[in-house]
């Protein structure tokens, strides 16, 4: 056994070469170059083998990854975060307003990643930070971290696959006539701006579908509570399409939100579903709204 190293273990169930088991497991050809010649490990029935080793039905297959370089170019950050789940493989986070998702110029000393980097050194994990799911730094929920570089390329596999579900619940101004919508509009960035983006018609195609959970009039405005869906994962994508159709988020000032009821637009990941990517078993979490949603329905 070698230390600290992440490992899979799996029998062969047909024959063939062991390069191609591995392949139908999700390793690549970096991979498997990263494990040859960064300290890794294959086994098959417990002695070391090359890819072009012949498989027969039954074999033991066990698969050491090289060990991780850390994050040193990022700096720890002793605050917790609040973990909802953790395996092996998966972290699942709730991540707070107001908390960069990895290191910026303007939030370095302090990230959601910042988190990570502490949190693996006083568990012994030696790994770099993978974020499966980027949540803005106003927005708060569900995100989920990989504790692996195989692990992260299985979920970016996952991801690009639509098997990683997420659904937001959010605070929009305005009165949603409609029960439920959906909208269906590219994404681009907004003239030479780094941060705004806009419906285009040479963006990237977005697809984002609502149903309506309340609405209510909030010091005399009408405000509709909403749940949201995500198909695909543009850069402020719910931003961006609620703004288009007139319903910008409450406290979304880049979008023509109001902040007077809340600083950050009203904006929460409550729930995330997946595959597992290494059992295959369903996860899914769930959380409520933050209390400092509370204010907009003028809530203790």
């Amino acid at each position: 056994m070698i230390e600290n190293r992440y490992s899979i273990q799996f029998t062969a169930t047909k024959e063939g070469l062991l390069r191609e088991a591995l392949s139908n497991f999700g390793i690549s050809k970096k991979g498997l170059t990263a494990i040859k010649h960064r300290g890794g490990q294959i086994l098959v029935n417990d002695i070391e083998k090359t890819v072009r080793n012949s498989l027969v039905v039954g074999d033991v297959v066990t698969v050491y990854f090289p060990l991780e370089e850390t994050s040193e170019q990022i700096t720890p950050c002793a605050t917790p975060l609040e973990i909802i789940y953790e395996d092996d493989e998966l972290l699942v986070v709730d991540k707070p307003d107001f908390l960069a998702t990895i290191p910026s110029y303007l939030h370095q000393q302090d990230s959601v990643a910042s988190r990570i980097v502490h949190y693996f050194s006083t568990k012994n994990i030696q790994s770099t930070v993978h974020i499966v799911n980027r949540l803005d730094r106003d927005t708060s929920g569900l995100m989920c971290v990989a504790k692996h570089s195989y692990i992260h390329y299985l979920m970016s596999e996952m991801q690009k696959k639509h098997l990683i579900h997420r659904e937001y619940e959010a605070f929009v101004h305005g009165n949603i006539e409609q029960e439920a919508d959906e909208i269906i509009a590219p994404i681009a960035r907004k003239g030479d701006s780094i941060i705004e983006r806009m419906v285009a018609p040479d963006g990237q195609y977005a697809h984002t579908e609502f149903h309506v959970l309340d609405r209510f009039m909030l010091d005399g405005e009408p405000v509709t509570h909403i749940r949201l869906k995500l198909h695909t994962g543009r850069t402020h994508q719910i931003r961006v399409h609620m703004a288009s159709i007139g319903h910008p988020l409450v406290g979304d000032e880049l979008y023509g939100g109001d902040p007077t009821f809340i600083n950050r637009q009203a904006l929460h990941c409550v729930f995330l579903s997946t595959k597992h990517p290494i059992s295959g078993q369903q996860m899914t979490w769930e959380i409520p709204l933050p209390d400092t949603f509370d204010k907009l329905k003028g809530e203790s």
